[in-house]
């Protein structure tokens, strides 16, 4: 019975500094946790604004382009794929939108990955219709009869889902690499809750998978194979943006057409600005591995963006009519031209 009194005397200071470490460490995991619910909250709030924007726009541009132009160009069966995507991408955000606010995910681990890879089709998959816009775009101001045969209808829905395709068989080994990731990292989750006590942190990690935490070294291949192909279609486009403005800057000079030339141009301006500003950092953070929701919010906005595209890609976009002044300008110069040849 003495002994704890004397080591109470003899060690009058052993206690205080573990307090003081005790309580700095605690002050730090709860300053911690409180700029990731700032964080989250953040998240949220952008995601959910991206909901309350981009659906109704996409919806209506999706039904504007089925409805009035009856998808019989190439440019409106890539803009109605384009669009179906980012509704695909905006359906998913309510999962992202629960989950950053509330820090739970009640869904199954299946269901995580379903929302994750309908994000990440629509990354890929935008990439690739924005191109084909441009494409389209560059063959019909630079080609305008020459490329007739091959900017139809029927080819473009061949290359959507050919395009559609590839990108959804990419999901099964992502999707597998998702999974085995998500249940390693609830195990580990479940094993130190059941060792130890966070007296500190109140979210509940015991039942809730891991979701939407998911960076490039689960599955560094397809991280490198996407960013490689982000990259490439970026130089296409840049390619293309070149070619078109050349020319315009030479073939046309007429000031009538000045505004359908700025309306070009806006189209390809926007190609570079969405892959520069919302493709490109998301795909390198995924490369890397760091922590991508930054980039994920980011690339989200895509979708609200978009439907300005198809406002300024389809001349009279509310009106039933196909092709632009400045396609048929080109097509009667280049036909002019012919005929000047041929006598």
């Amino acid at each position: 019975m003495v002994w704890p009194l004397l080591n109470s005397h003899t060690h009058p200071h052993t206690a205080q500094p573990v307090l003081k470490e005790q309580s700095y460490s605690t002050l730090m995991t709860t300053n911690e946790q409180s700029e990731e619910t700032m964080k989250n909250t953040a998240y949220a709030v952008v995601f959910g604004g991206v909901l309350a924007v981009g659906l109704p726009l996409n919806a209506v541009a999706l039904w504007v382009l089925v409805c009035r132009h009856r998808l019989k160009s190439s440019s409106s069966v890539f803009m109605s794929h384009l669009a179906l995507s980012d509704i695909l991408l905006v359906l998913s955000l309510p999962t992202r939108v629960y989950f950053f606010a509330t820090g739970n995910w009640p869904l199954s681990m299946h269901a995580c990955v379903i929302a994750t890879m309908l994000f990440r089709n629509n990354i890929r998959s935008s990439s690739f219709f924005i191109t084909f816009i441009s494409l389209d775009r560059l063959l019909a101001v630079v080609y305008p009869l020459r490329s007739r045969h091959l900017r139809t209808s029927a080819n473009a829905w061949k290359t959507s889902i050919v395009t559609w395709i590839l990108i959804v068989s990419l999901n099964i080994p992502e999707s597998i690499n998702y999974l085995k990731s998500m249940t390693k990292d609830q195990t580990i989750n479940n094993t130190n809750s059941t060792n130890t006590i966070n007296i500190t942190n109140t979210t509940n990690t015991t039942n809730t998978p891991n979701c939407f935490i998911f960076n490039g070294h689960n599955c560094p291949y397809i991280a490198y194979v996407q960013s490689g192909v982000i990259f490439a279609l970026l130089g296409v486009n840049m390619a293309s943006t070149a070619m078109v403005s050349r020319i315009l800057h030479s073939h046309l000079s007429n000031a009538a057409l000045v505004k359908n030339k700025i309306n070009v141009m806006l189209i390809f301006a926007m190609n570079l600005l969405m892959f520069i500003v919302f493709f490109l950092p998301f795909s390198i953070v995924l490369m890397l591995g760091v922590d991508p929701k930054t980039a994920i919010c980011l690339a989200s906005v895509n979708c609200c963006v978009d439907p300005l595209l198809y406002y300024f890609s389809l001349d009279a976009f509310w009106k039933k009519k196909e092709g632009s002044d400045v396609e048929i300008s080109l097509a009667r110069s280049n036909e002019n031209k012919l005929e000047l040849r041929t006598q």
